[in-house]
This record gives C-alpha cells, sequence and structure tokens, in this order.
C-alpha cells in the first residue's frame, strides 16, 4: 500500500512533465502520414504480357512509374552495397556511419558526408530535399526510426527505388531502366544495375550524358566491392566493365497512346493498366495503318484507326486510334476508334441477317434492283447502274443500294433500330423517323468500337460460341 502511495505522488508531481510526454508520444505516433509520398504518378500501360505499350509523363512533369511492390534482387544488393551495407541490420539509422561523417564534416568545415541509411534517404525524399542541416538530420533520424516501426525492409526499399532521383526529370527505378536502357528493370545486367544504384547519389551532377568518366568511375567502384564480396564471379566482373554506359536518354515506348489518353480519362490518371493488347501485333497494325495513310494523305486523308478483335473471346489484341503524326498537324492525337462516323453500307450485313433470322429473305431469294421511288426518297447504287433481279446473297456481297433500302422499308426502320441499339450500338438515339430509310445506307453514325465489336458478336455467331451484345474496353487498372 507504501508502496502504491508513493508511486500516485510520484505521478501528481510529474504529471504535466507525463502530459508532455504522452503527448508528444502520441504526436510521434501519429507523425507519419498514411501514404509516404503525395507525389503524382506517370499513366502506364502494358498488353497482355505485361509488356510496356506506353505512359505518359506525370502532371508534374517527371517521369515517375506508379509504386512497385517489388524490387529485382540485383537492385537490391547493389543499392545496399553502395548506399547502405547493414540496411537489413540497424533500425533506421546507423550510428557507426553517422559518427565518421560528423568527424569528415568537423575537419573540413563544411558538410560533406551524410552518412543517412536508405530508410533515412526516404525521410529525405518525403520532405522534399530540404536544406543540409544538422537539424534537417535530426529530423531525419527521427522520422526514420518512425518509418522502421510501420514498414518492413523490402517495402521501404521499394519506397525507395520508387522515389530515388535518376538525374534529369528521371524518378524511380522503372522510369530510370526504360530512359537509360530502353527496357525493363527486371531485363538489366549487373552493370546496367550498378549505373543505376549510384545515380541517385548525386543525380543532378551525374547522369548519362553528362560528367562520362566520373559515372564510369563510380559505377566501376560498385562492380568491384561486389566481387571483392563474392557476390558477383570474376567472369561477371570483368565482363561488367567492358560495358559501356548509355549516352542519352531513351524514348518511353508509345505503341498505343490513344487506348492509353482513353484509360486514364475513364479511369484516372497515375495508375498502372493492364490490357489485352499484344504488344507485336500492335506494332505491326501500327505500322500498316500510318503505310496507307501516307498513300491515301495525295487525297487529303490523313486521319484513320484501327481496331482487331479476337472473334472467339472478344479480346481486343490491337488499337490504333489513329495514324501517327509528330506534328498532329491533322489532329491525330483524336481516337478515331471512339468518334462517331457515318455507317455506310457497314450495317447491310446485320439487316439482312436479321431478315434471314426472322425467314423473310433466303441467301437464293430473287430481290429487286430497279429504279424506285419512297415519297421524297429515291436510292441508287454506286455505280448508277441496275441489275433488275438478283438473289439477295449476291445483292449483299455486291453492297447494292437499292435492294438494301427495299429490305428495310420491309423490316421497318423502328425495328431496325432496336436490333442494332442490341448489337451495342449506343449512337442511334434519335427516333426512327430521323433516321428513315437512310439508316442503311449511313444516315446514322457509329464509332468503330461498336461496329467491330458487332462484327465481333456476329462472327462468334456463326462458330456456335455465344453472342455477346456489347463489351467494354479490356484494361483493369492499379
Amino acid at each position: 500500500m507504501l508502496q502504491q502511495n508513493k508511486f500516485i505522488a510520484f505521478i501528481k508531481r510529474r504529471k504535466y512533465f507525463l502530459l508532455i510526454f504522452l503527448g508528444l508520444l502520441v504526436l510521434y505516433i501519429s507523425w507519419l502520414p498514411k501514404n509516404l509520398f503525395a507525389d503524382p504518378y506517370s499513366t502506364i500501360i502494358y498488353d497482355e504480357h505485361n509488356e510496356l505499350l506506353g505512359a505518359h509523363i506525370a502532371k508534374d512533369g517527371q517521369w515517375r512509374f506508379p509504386y512497385s511492390d517489388s524490387v529485382p534482387d540485383k537492385f537490391k544488393t547493389c543499392i545496399t552495397f553502395f548506399e547502405d551495407e547493414y540496411f537489413y541490420r540497424h533500425l533506421g539509422v546507423n550510428p557507426i556511419s553517422l559518427s565518421k561523417a560528423f568527424v569528415k564534416n568537423s575537419k573540413s568545415g563544411k558538410i560533406k558526408s551524410g552518412g543517412s541509411t536508405i530508410t533515412m534517404q526516404v525521410a529525405r525524399l518525403m520532405r522534399k530535399n530540404k536544406s543540409r542541416t544538422y537539424w534537417e538530420k535530426f529530423v531525419e533520424i527521427l522520422l526514420a526510426f518512425r518509418i522502421e516501426l510501420s514498414y518492413k525492409k523490402n517495402s521501404i526499399l521499394n519506397t525507395y527505388a520508387c522515389h530515388a532521383p535518376f538525374g534529369s526529370n528521371v524518378v524511380g527505378l522503372h522510369a530510370a531502366s526504360w530512359r537509360y536502357f530502353g527496357r525493363s528493370p527486371d531485363k538489366l545486367s549487373w552493370a546496367e544495375y550498378a549505373l543505376l544504384a549510384v545515380l541517385p547519389n548525386a543525380p543532378s551532377l551525374i547522369y548519362p550524358g553528362k560528367n562520362h568518366k566520373a559515372l564510369l568511375n563510380k559505377r566501376n567502384r560498385l562492380l568491384k566491392k561486389l566481387y571483392d564480396n563474392k557476390v558477383i564471379d570474376e567472369s561477371t566482373y570483368h565482363l561488367s566493365l567492358e560495358e559501356s554506359i548509355p549516352e542519352k536518354a531513351f524514348a518511353i515506348p508509345q505503341y498505343s497512346p490513344h487506348l492509353l489518353a482513353r484509360a486514364a480519362s475513364e479511369n484516372g490518371a497515375g495508375k498502372i493498366y493492364f490490357s489485352t493488347l499484344n504488344k507485336n501485333l500492335q506494332q505491326q497494325i501500327n505500322a500498316a495503318l500510318n503505310n496507307h495513310v501516307q498513300t491515301l494523305s495525295s487525297n487529303g486523308i490523313y486521319n484513320a484507326g484501327a481496331l482487331v478483335i479476337e472473334t472467339q473471346t472478344g479480346k481486343v489484341i490491337a488499337y490504333v486510334g489513329n495514324s501517327f503524326s509528330a506534328t498532329n498537324e491533322h489532329d491525330n492525337y483524336v481516337d478515331v476508334v471512339e468518334a462517331p462516323r457515318s455507317t455506310g453500307s457497314i450495317l447491310k450485313p446485320f439487316l439482312y441477317a436479321s431478315m434471314l433470322n426472322d425467314s423473310k429473305i433466303l441467301p437464293n431469294m430473287l430481290l429487286e434492283d430497279i429504279p424506285m421511288q419512297m415519297g421524297s426518297y429515291a436510292p441508287k447504287n454506286f455505280n448508277l447502274t441496275y441489275d433488275g433481279l438478283v438473289p439477295a446473297s449476291m445483292a449483299l456481297a455486291r453492297s447494292l443500294n437499292v435492294p438494301a433500302v427495299k429490305m428495310l422499308q420491309e423490316f421497318g426502320v423502328s425495328r431496325f433500330q432496336y436490333q442494332l441499339q442490341k448489337l451495342g450500338f449506343k449512337n442511334f438515339t434519335k427516333p426512327a423517323s430521323h433516321y428513315g430509310l437512310s439508316l442503311i445506307l449511313g444516315g446514322g453514325e457509329a464509332t468503330l468500337w461498336d461496329v467491330a465489336s458487332a462484327y465481333a458478336s456476329m462472327g462468334r455467331t456463326l462458330s456456335h460460341v455465344i453472342m455477346l451484345p456489347q463489351y467494354q474496353i479490356s484494361y483493369f487498372g492499379l
């Protein structure tokens, strides 16, 4: 009882001190934000095999890929050997490194070494690289301890790899890998990983194309350290020394810019999107379309789009929103796939199929192909000639206008419009009277997306596969 009374008396005498201590403790615990970084990210799109199709630069003008939940083991090895050998053994701060840095700075009379761990560097990056003072170093130490309490080592390393500066406007390992080597991080060599590991150490002074010799020396010293510690063998070491370093940055791939823009518009920028596209096919369609537009440009045609859908699955495997133009002189940034255009004669097969399904025609049934007047409307064939009586299948194959209008008159404009809407055509929203019989000859508008989807449905029907009425864009984001 006596001991309890003494403890209560002790608490009362120091209650203000304890309240302040508890307040500071709560403040320290809540100090760390839910998200360590609020930086904007680039918008990224990959194909079905996780091959990069394209990216948009972040809103702040930086190439900063969204957070990745993994970092290649080779980069982990390189960055820890170069920046923080005891990363997996300390609690955010390395007292020995700090002591050495303090002695070195004291002797030189200025700050030459920081002694920071990777965790402390994450704290410094969070605070947007404030001026290098002892007070800021103290804040970084406190933050580093706090980060270590909340995050696992690999998560801290991933965060560093995502937000470390790599020179110019390149931030993060993934962006640096594409900008400096033109490929993903998982495809880099030991020499390339070593180069990327030394870049964040002085990003404003050393990056490919600037201070070439200093950068090479830094990389080679790290490779020597890896060799001395038996991380790499002798053969790998000597071969790595022979590898050159990049002289300039690579352009980020832009194989599907319109689909990337559509994904960002519909689902938000700064995310990673995984599509159903096939990179190799996408490149082939891009080249074929651009060649075709060059041929047509003599006739004043500068815009074209292409959409390739896998019939059996309905997956979009190539999406070219418009032909390429470096200047966008002809509005090539417009996504033709989503732009409503006159349907021309492209709806005729759907009318033919609808009438076949209702037993209103047979393939060999003869249809009239003669001049006719339907009120004020007098349809004509493209070649301004008439064949009299033609089989229905031949009328479709030759895309004859007059028989098609006659078929629509019999089937009914309202009914055909309803059929088109069921197939996923979203632009036929006006009353049937607005279109009239001209609906079958381009009196309405549809998008390439809707047309291709409807034809894919028809293809699956012919292949005895369940028909899907319409499709949504095939991507999902992280």
